[in-house]
């Protein structure tokens, strides 16, 4: 039998996952600017391990609206690489290092989003290692880009992880 609290958060964790879905959709209109990795941080800083089914979520749906079509295929692993980042962050940071490492390790990860994304491309369409690294050269100007993205919204992370946090543990829903 399944809890109340059990059900309860598998509804939240399935809803932050249509929230990344809907916060890319959003923002589709900027290139390279949304608030997935954001999210996916403050979730990670939450819920910890629990913060891959609003992730894998918010793969399927990326997958269902858009084709799951080779694109899609990094979508796999790329996330979970900052996932798995958030992680390794220790857990109780004072306030004042929280508001400046979350950023910066979410603008890093859109700086390095093209590198991640790369192993992919370079299998997809068969590229040398010379391709690959001529194709990383050519789109530093989008992970710039997506750089700046991630740290204005990466500043969003530590007091919306406070307010999550603490509505997940009165038992309010979000």
């Amino acid at each position: 039998m399944v809890s109340h609290r059990q059900l309860r958060d598998m509804l939240v964790l399935a809803m932050l996952g249509a929230l990344m879905f809907a916060g890319k959709q959003v923002f589709e209109a900027f290139p390279n600017i949304h608030p997935i990795a954001m999210l996916l941080m403050t979730y990670t800083v939450v819920y910890r391990v629990r913060a891959l089914i609003p992730l894998y979520i918010f793969v399927l749906l990326e997958g269902v609206w858009a084709g799951f079509n080779i694109w899609w295929f990094p979508y796999l692993y790329i996330w979970t690489i900052l996932w798995g980042i958030t992680m390794l962050l220790p857990k109780k940071m004072k306030p004042g290092v929280a508001m400046i490492v979350y950023p910066v390790v979410c603008a890093l990860f859109g700086l390095c989003y093209g590198t991640l994304y790369s192993p992919a491309q370079a299998v997809m369409f068969h590229l040398s290692f010379e391709s690959t690294l001529k194709w990383i050269v050519m789109g530093l100007p989008w992970d710039g880009l997506h750089a700046l993205g991630n740290l204005g919204m990466g500043l969003l992370i530590y007091p919306l992880s406070r307010v999550l946090a603490k509505l997940d543990a009165s038992g309010q829903t979000v």
